[in-house]
C-alpha cells in the first residue's frame, strides 16, 4: 500500500467514524481519537495499550486458576477424607474384635495387646480429618464417630480392670460382646460420615460446574473487550505513526529538491545528521548480535557439559541406594546411618542453593562424603586422606570440579590395580594469586600411549565437548577453561602400574563468581 492509498484508507475510516450511524464502529472511532489525542509518546502509548490487554485477558484466567485451585482444594479434601473414613471402616471392627478375642482366649496378654494402638491410631486418623474438612455438619459427624471411638475405648478398660482382678470367662464374654456392639456402632457412624461425604462431593461438583459457566461467559465478554480494545489501540497508533512518517516524507522531498549548501543550515540540521548515523546504529546492533551469538556458543557448551555431567548422577544414586539397603538388611545401623548423611551431605552441597560457584572447603566437603560412600561400598581395595590448608578453604571455586577426577582415580586407577589403594585430595595455595589442587592415586597409572592421547585431548583449544569421552578428563579441562580462561586447565602426570596425579590450578579469588545455570555432577 503506497502512503496516498493509506492517506486514503485513514480518511475513508474518519468519515464512517463520524457518520451518524448506529454501527458500533463510530463508537470505535471516538475512542481512537481520543487514545490519538493523548499527549504521550507511542512508546508510552503502545505500553499502556498492551498493558490494558494483558489486563483484561490475564484478570479472566488468574481468577479462574484461582477457583479451580480452590475447588480443587477442597474436593481433595473430601476425597481424601472418604478415602481415610474408608481405611477406618474396613479396618477397626475386625482388628479391634479379634486382637480383644486374643486376650478374652487368653492367647495374648492384656498388656501385650494392641488394643490401643489400634484405637490411637484411628483417633489420631479422625482428629487429622477434622482439621482437613471445611464443613461444619462433618465436624458433627467425625466429633460423633470420635465420642463412639470413647466409648469403645472405655469398654476395652473395663475388660483390663477385668481381667486386672481375675474376672470369670463370663464375665469377660459379657464384656467382649459390649465391644464388639461398640465397634459395630463406630463402624456404622463411620459409613455414615462416609456418604454424607459423598453426597457433598455431588453438591460440590454442582456448584462448581455453576461457577465455571458463569466464568466462561464473563471470559467470553473480557476476550471480546479484549480484541476490541485492541482494534481501537491499532487504530490510533496507526494514525500516531502515520503523521511524523508523513512529516519525514515531506522534508525529505523538501531536501531533494533544494541546494545541500542550503540545507546545511536551519533547524533540519540535527534531524538529518540522525538519519546519516543511522548506519552506524545497524553496525552497533549488527555487533551485538554478533556477541549475542558468541555468548550464546559459550552457553551451548556449558549445557552440554552439564548435559554431560547429569547423566552420571542416577548410577551413583542407584549403587549408594543399594548398598543402603545391603546394610539394612545386614542389621549395621551404624553404617546406614553414616552413608546416610554422607549422601545427604554430597547432595546438599551439589545443589547448594543453585550456585555454581562455592567455595574450596564445601568442595573438598563434598568429595569427603562421595569418598565416605565409596569407601564403604568398596571398603576392601579403597582408602583416601584429604589435606586442605586453611587459607585457600575459603576460596570460591567452580562447583563440581573435583569429583570427576577423584572418580577416575577409582574406576580407572584404584579398580584397575586389583588390591588396595590410596587417593589422595590436597589444595594448598600456590604463590600469592593461584591456588593448586590435587588428585593422587596409587592405582594402575596410564600406559604411555594413552597418557600421550590424553595430553593431547588436554592441549585441545578447538571447545568441543565430547560426550562420548573414556575418562571424562578432557571435558572438565574444557569446563575449566571455559569459565576461568584458557591460562587454567588440568596437567596429568602418570606412570603405568604406579599411580597417577592430576593437578588443577585456579585463581585464588574470595568473592562469589557470577551465577549461571545449576550444573550437575554425578557417577558414570
Amino acid at each position: 500500500m503506497t502512503t496516498h492509498d493509506f492517506r486514503q484508507f485513514l480518511t475513508r475510516i474518519s468519515a464512517r467514524a463520524s457518520s451518524t450511524s448506529k454501527f458500533p464502529i463510530k463508537y470505535l472511532g471516538h475512542l481512537a481519537d481520543f487514545i490519538a489525542g493523548i499527549n504521550w509518546s507511542i512508546r508510552a502509548k503502545i505500553l499502556a495499550s498492551l498493558c490494558i490487554v494483558i489486563l483484561l485477558m490475564g484478570t479472566t484466567n488468574i481468577v479462574s486458576m484461582l477457583q479451580v485451585l480452590n475447588y480443587s482444594r477442597q474436593y481433595d479434601a473430601i476425597i481424601t477424607n472418604i478415602t481415610t473414613a474408608n481405611s477406618i471402616s474396613g479396618s477397626i471392627k475386625p482388628d479391634i474384635d479379634n486382637e480383644m478375642w486374643k486376650i478374652v482366649s487368653g492367647k495374648v496378654k492384656f498388656a501385650e495387646g494392641n488394643q490401643y494402638e489400634i484405637l490411637n491410631s484411628v483417633n489420631t486418623k479422625v482428629r487429622w480429618m477434622m482439621e482437613n474438612t471445611d464443613s461444619q455438619r462433618a465436624r458433627v459427624k467425625l466429633d460423633l464417630i470420635l465420642r463412639t471411638l470413647q466409648s469403645l475405648e472405655g469398654y476395652v478398660d473395663q475388660m483390663g480392670d477385668k481381667i486386672a482382678h481375675n474376672s470369670t470367662a463370663a464375665e469377660n464374654e459379657a464384656v467382649l460382646e459390649n465391644i464388639r456392639f461398640a465397634t459395630s456402632v463406630l463402624e456404622e457412624v463411620v459409613q455414615n460420615y462416609v456418604l454424607y461425604e459423598v453426597q457433598r462431593t455431588d453438591g460440590q461438583y454442582q456448584v462448581m460446574r455453576e461457577s465455571f459457566v458463569r466464568w466462561q461467559i464473563i471470559s467470553i465478554i473480557l476476550i471480546f473487550s479484549a480484541v476490541a480494545f485492541s482494534v481501537v489501540a491499532a487504530w490510533s497508533l496507526s494514525k500516531s505513526i502515520y503523521t511524523p512518517i508523513k512529516k519525514l516524507h515531506d522534508v525529505t522531498t523538501t531536501i531533494t529538491k533544494n541546494d545541500l549548501q542550503a540545507l546545511m543550515t536551519g533547524d533540519n540540521v540535527d534531524e538529518i545528521t540522525e538519519l546519516g548515523m543511522s548506519f552506524n546504529i545497524m553496525i552497533g546492533k549488527i555487533k551485538e548480535l554478533l556477541d549475542s551469538k558468541i555468548k550464546e556458543q559459550e552457553e551451548l557448551k556449558k549445557a552440554e557439559l552439564r548435559a554431560l555431567q547429569a547423566q552420571i548422577n542416577p548410577h551413583f544414586l542407584y549403587n549408594t541406594l543399594d548398598t543402603i539397603i545391603w546394610m539394612a538388611e545386614s542389621k549395621k545401623t551404624d553404617q546406614v546411618v553414616k552413608i546416610v548423611g554422607a549422601l545427604s551431605n554430597f547432595f546438599r552441597i551439589s545443589l547448594s542453593k543453585g550456585m555454581d560457584w562455592i567455595t574450596i572447603g564445601e568442595e573438598v566437603e563434598r568429595i569427603r562424603s562421595y569418598l565416605t560412600i565409596q569407601k564403604m561400598r568398596y571398603r576392601d581395595i579403597l582408602d583416601y586422606k584429604i589435606e586442605v590448608d586453611e587459607d585457600v578453604s575459603e576460596n570460591t571455586i567452580l562447583k563440581l570440579i573435583l569429583q570427576p577426577l577423584v572418580e577416575n582415580a577409582l574406576y580407572h586407577g584404584i579398580k584397575n590395580k586389583r588390591r588396595k589403594g590410596t587417593i589422595n585430595v590436597r589444595a594448598r595455595r600456590k604463590g600469592e594469586d593461584e591456588v593448586q589442587l590435587e588428585v593422587e592415586d596409587d592405582g594402575i597409572g596410564f600406559t604411555p600411549e594413552k597418557l600421550a592421547q590424553l595430553r593431547a585431548e588436554l592441549d585441545d583449544d578447538s571447545g568441543d565437548i565430547k560426550l562420548e569421552s573414556g575418562f571424562g578428563i578432557g571435558n572438565v579441562n574444557k569446563r575449566i577453561r571455559l569459565y576461568y580462561g584458557k591460562p587454567y586447565g588440568l596437567s596429568v602426570e602418570s606412570e603405568y602400574t604406579t599411580g597417577t596425579c592430576v593437578t588443577l590450578v585456579i585463581p585464588a579469588k574470595m568473592e562469589d563468581a557470577p551465577q549461571n545455570e545449576v550444573s550437575v555432577d554425578g557417577q558414570d
